[in-house]
């Protein structure tokens, strides 16, 4: 275990939350925030503290020279760890959507069945990263933008019917 870590995600674009992989945070852990990211910090299943861009040192309590000492009760594992997770705050403005199959529609006047489709575009930008990361990603240690394509696909498409039906019959 080295004296000082670094904690950094240098990964592609389309990765909207990552976890840091090393929960065992040493003391003076160098935390490096990109621009258009947000970290967040948690330690004992609690969010605490929000980091902005920069270079922030992380004074932990775990010790290195003692860490096997300290860990002999616990099985070997640290009791001071915490868990560091990067969130990209970057917009996303490509982000389409569509129906997969044609929608079978009951045309209110003639009493025709029609087929109708659906699709578009819509752009995205977390606002509220301890928001995103406590109520939709829980402990997926990695989300991109397809997984949130796949999420809000599945609100559209269960919604999707009655709105084009409502459409329809105005």
């Amino acid at each position: 275990m080295a004296i000082i870590d670094v904690a950094k995600f240098d990964g592609p674009s389309d990765i909207l939350v990552w976890r840091f992989p090393n929960q065992e945070l040493s003391t003076w852990t160098q935390l490096i925030v990109s621009e258009q990211q947000e970290a967040l910090l948690f330690k004992g299943g609690q969010a605490l503290d929000l980091f902005g861009a920069g270079r922030h040192t992380l004074k932990t309590q775990n010790i290195p020279l003692l860490s096997t000492f300290v860990n002999l009760p616990f099985g070997g594992k640290s009791p001071f760890a915490a868990e560091v997770w990067f969130v990209n705050k970057l917009s996303k403005l490509d982000v389409k959507w569509g129906t997969p199959t044609p929608i079978q529609l009951q045309e209110p006047k003639y009493q025709m069945f029609v087929s109708v489709r659906s699709f578009g575009q819509f752009g995205i930008q977390i606002e509220d990263t301890r928001k995103f990361l406590l109520k939709l990603i829980g402990t997926v240690s990695e989300f991109d933008q397809t997984s949130l394509v796949k999420y809000f696909r599945g609100i559209l498409m269960m919604n999707i019917v009655e709105i084009i039906s409502e459409y329809l019959v105005t």
